[in-house]
């Protein structure tokens, strides 16, 4: 709606997990560099947590993008299936075909899947999103299928991403040995509030502004404020502003518009987004 009045080739604040606008924070790239040696150095097991809206899925999807053609994937980006259907649908994200639809067929052409992509010199990564979904009985069949190994190697590396309840469950006693398995773990806080200006101007930036549009001092403090240095928030409230900065025309926004977005966004959308 206010692309063309911005000059902007698309909308720079969707909150959907788009990798183009992946914003490297010190804290994105902290976690980033935990994904590439866990995988590079076949740990097994990697856990990345973080706060809803904090940019996991985006991670994962840019972190994808970083693989090299000799690494095989899957993305699980919702779990919340039986055990039997996780178990094929992961099997299937991998591009395997599957002839016999039960728990023994699908651990078989898995770890035949698992050690012809060995012989070929291959890496293979499979990372479930929202994982504090998973009840322990199918996150006792994760740590099942990180027991596929060869001598030296683990055939299959795993990554858990997931909000904070995520280590609450993996600390269940039942889980203790999943638990021992688990060789990298990191935790995702929100921007720091230096960085917010500098996350701003990047997706501004990708979305194609030329210096279009411009997010004074006041505006961005506000910002910090009310979004708590979430990127879900920050993106909400900076695509809020722009609109009320269209219909304003002005391509300057100031702290005083977006106090006045913050408090619609406050009264209407306060109960799913707080």
């Amino acid at each position: 709606m206010y692309c063309k009045y911005y000059g902007l080739k698309e909308m720079p604040f969707n909150v959907t997990a788009d990798p183009t606008f992946f914003f490297m924070s010190h804290q994105h790239k902290e976690a980033l560099s935990h994904l590439l040696y866990g995988v590079n150095q076949r740990k097994g097991i990697i856990v990345i947590t973080g706060e809803i809206g904090t940019g996991k899925t985006t991670l994962c999807r840019f972190f994808l993008d970083q693989l090299g053609k000799n690494v095989k994937t899957a993305f699980i980006l919702n779990p919340n299936f039986s055990e039997l259907q996780l178990l094929e649908a992961i099997v299937r994200d991998f591009g395997v075909q599957i002839k016999n639809k039960t728990r023994l067929g699908f651990i078989w052409e898995l770890n035949r899947f698992l050690i012809e992509e060995a012989k070929a010199g291959n890496n293979v990564v499979l990372i479930i999103d929202e994982a504090q979904n998973l009840k322990p009985h199918q996150l006792e069949q994760v740590r099942l299928l990180s027991n596929l190994e060869t001598e030296k190697d683990k055939l299959i590396q795993i990554i858990l991403v997931g909000q904070p309840e995520l280590n609450h469950k993996l600390s269940l006693y039942e889980l203790r040995q999943l638990q021992q398995r688990i060789m990298v773990r990191y935790h995702i806080i929100p921007i720091e509030k230096k960085e917010l200006a500098e996350y701003i101007r990047h997706r501004l930036k990708i979305a194609g502004s030329e210096d279009t549009v411009s997010f004074k001092d006041d505006a961005i403090e506000l910002i910090s404020v009310f979004s708590r240095g979430t990127p879900r928030l920050i993106n909400i409230i900076c695509d809020r502003s722009l609109l009320a900065g269209f219909v304003a025309e002005t391509k300057v926004i100031d702290g005083s518009l977006v106090k006045k977005c913050i408090a619609e966004l406050e009264t209407s959308l306060q109960p799913t987004i707080l």
